[in-house]
């Protein structure tokens, strides 16, 4: 028989393997990557949860304090030692450890309405800790207090 007799079909290649659906690696890996990224955030969350709940206790204890001796120096001194520690915790550390003077009060401006650090009644925790004779300076207590409370309930839905 010849070759040309023969009953031979011409060669045909099977149609292209489809990116849908993904094989079943692929759908383990996207679970795997979504698990990660859940637990990510509930981590992060908690701690940033957990940093606003320790320094509001803190101020609270600040409060205690001040209501005890009424010493506004101290008061001054305490707030603005929470306020950074706090900042540095919750924020990246790098961000605000080195926020001084008037780029530190616009940072505790951020995301409360107007600007109660730079202008109001929260602008004496950049110099009423290092002054010489603070009792000279006019700090509201109350309202520093109110402003340094909503700052760090503030920290929870972060910068």
């Amino acid at each position: 028989m010849s070759p040309a007799e023969l009953p031979l079909r011409d060669i045909h290649l099977p149609e292209p393997v489809g990116w849908w659906p993904p094989a079943p690696g692929w759908w383990g890996l996207l679970a795997l990557v979504l698990a990660g990224a859940a637990a990510w955030a509930w981590l992060a969350w908690r701690r940033r949860t957990r940093v606003r709940r320790a320094a509001l206790a803190e101020l609270r204890r600040i409060e205690r304090d001040y209501a005890a001796d009424g010493d506004v120096a101290r008061l001054a001194r305490d707030l603005s030692t929470l306020m950074r520690r706090a900042a540095i915790t919750a924020e990246e550390r790098r961000r605000v450890a080195g926020l001084t003077g008037e780029e530190w009060l616009a940072w505790l401006d951020g995301g409360l309405s107007g600007r109660p650090f730079s202008q109001g009644p929260g602008r004496c925790l950049a110099d009423a800790p290092y002054c010489p004779d603070p009792e000279e300076r006019v700090v509201d207590a109350m309202a520093l207090l109110g402003l340094c409370r909503a700052r760090l309930r503030h920290l929870e839905a972060g910068e």
